[in-house]
């Protein structure tokens, strides 16, 4: 199973999309959402709240 790129969430098998850029690294996201986030938002996965990456990056700030 894969995780999103951006939010970190497990994508089902079956749904989601993939995105392969020019350099042949592709990016796997679970909903639209994600994919205007980074793409068209440019915004970084550890700054939006909702996303595993945020969570662990303010777990380890209150350590």
């Amino acid at each position: 199973m894969a995780k999103c790129d951006f939010c970190g969430k497990v994508i089902p098998k079956g749904t989601g999309k993939i995105f392969v850029n020019k350099d042949g690294n592709t990016n796997d996201f679970c909903s639209n959402r994600c994919e205007k986030q980074l793409f068209k938002l440019r915004r970084k996965p550890r700054k939006v709240k909702w996303t595993e990456q945020h969570r662990k990056a303010k777990s380890k700030e209150g350590e």
